[in-house]
């Protein structure tokens, strides 16, 4: 068993909070590309939410969904 996610000299020096350099110079971008395939929230500013798995994006922010609820007013509106 490898233990080199807790290996400090593998994942090379930290800096405060113990997150390497990398991880703290993390962008927005990078966040969503991480989040592609998985649940999400989305809220907009009328109130509404979508419930549903993040399909896809692009760099002016239009998304796409999959499985998704959509909520207004906490009650199920449509699926």
């Amino acid at each position: 068993m490898s233990t080199e996610a807790n290996d400090p000299v593998a994942n090379g020096p930290t800096e405060k909070g113990g997150q390497t350099a990398a991880e703290e110079k993390r962008t927005p971008s990078d966040f969503l590309k991480a989040v592609l395939g998985r649940p999400v929230n989305v809220c907009l500013n009328s109130g509404t939410q979508y419930r549903g798995v993040l399909a896809c994006l692009d760099g002016y922010m239009n998304i796409a969904m999959e499985q998704t609820e959509e909520y207004a007013d906490d009650q199920l509106k449509a699926k």
